[in-house]
């Protein structure tokens, strides 16, 4: 549905983005991710047919950018981090405008009204003049508007800034299900967010692609082996050492008084013996629990200058 090819925007000797190449499929709800200052925007505006590049390919549903790019634009809602509206304006004549602008049929147009303001909940300001709209519901009135020709490929840039929590666990819901429907491709700096919307994502810094893959398999990259936290009540002599006799255990480290991560094989989980070596010693274990990289911390190990190393090596199968 997205192919880019080596896609680069150079300003004043400086690439901002620096040969991108990536495949997005259809239906694929992608999390594209970076630092302040990465090429993440600057990217999207260029995909987007509002930036041109200096060098590359760019295809959105089967129209190539350079050859026609109004007709990719057709094929695309894009939603930038400010929402470019005007405030003289009512939520409907907005929605109106923005439906006969991206070529919506009359007789489609009133569904198409509905659809989007019961979707992006705005049935109680429907009416309302959208300078007295507050920053979340502007939000919802530019996600509406970029809705509202139904578009095969979705770009949200930040969509939930400025919305409350519940609004916010509404408009992931809302993401969720427009990716039974459209290729989404998501930017933000809400990881949690990425980690229960994306199917994939993209980390980028100094505008290249530094890693690639499923949330599960880039945080499985960053730990390595799993590891097991393990908590004893009072002293434990010799518990580092038992521990590290167990079967499929490669490495203990004692944390505080009572407290060890023990490092153990994929297909080696050896909680159960841990706990029958408690009981055989007599030792109160009080707590045992998988320890598991977050996409934060992924993502933290990747932009982080010190960690070049890491961040060269071979990135995660595309899914």
């Amino acid at each position: 549905m997205i192919e880019v090819e080596n896609l680069t925007k150079i300003y004043v000797d400086t690439p901002v983005v620096d040969g991108l190449s990536f495949h997005v499929p259809e239906g694929q709800i992608l999390g594209f991710l970076g630092p302040n200052g990465a090429g993440k925007t600057t990217a999207m505006r260029m995909i987007t047919a509002f930036l041109p590049p200096t060098a590359g390919r760019v295809v959105v549903a089967g129209v190539d950018l350079d050859a026609d790019p109004v007709g990719l634009r057709r094929n695309i809602g894009y939603l930038p981090e400010n929402v470019p509206l005007y405030p003289e304006l009512r939520v409907d004549e907005y929605l109106r405008f923005r439906a006969d602008i991206e070529g919506v049929a009359r007789p489609d147009l009133p569904s198409r009204l509905d659809y989007v303001v019961e979707r992006c909940m705005l049935a109680e300001v429907r009416r309302q003049v959208i300078g007295t709209l507050s920053k979340g519901y502007r939000q919802r009135v530019g996600l509406a508007g970029a809705l509202i020709h139904k578009p095969q490929v979705l770009i949200l840039d930040e969509p939930t800034v400025g919305l409350d929590p519940n609004q916010i666990i509404k408009v992931r819901e809302l993401i969720t299900e427009l990716g039974r429907d459209h290729t989404v491709v998501l930017s933000t700096h809400i990881l949690p967010e990425v980690e229960q919307v994306c199917e994939r994502v993209f980390i980028i810094d100094h505008g290249r692609i530094v890693a690639d893959g499923t949330p599960d398999a880039l945080r499985s990259r960053l730990i390595g082996d799993p590891v097991v936290r393990v908590e004893f009540r009072g002293a434990c002599d010799d518990a580092a050492e038992a521990l590290g006799r167990l079967p499929g255990v490669a490495a203990v480290e004692a944390r505080s008084a009572g407290v060890f991560s023990v490092e153990h094989a994929t297909e080696n989980d050896p909680r159960e013996a841990i706990f029958h070596l408690a009981v055989d010693r007599g030792w109160v274990l009080i707590g045992l629990t998988p320890e598991q990289a977050t996409l934060e911390d992924v993502f933290v190990r990747l932009t982080t200058a010190d960690d070049a190393a890491f961040a060269a090596a071979p990135t995660a199968q595309e899914v």
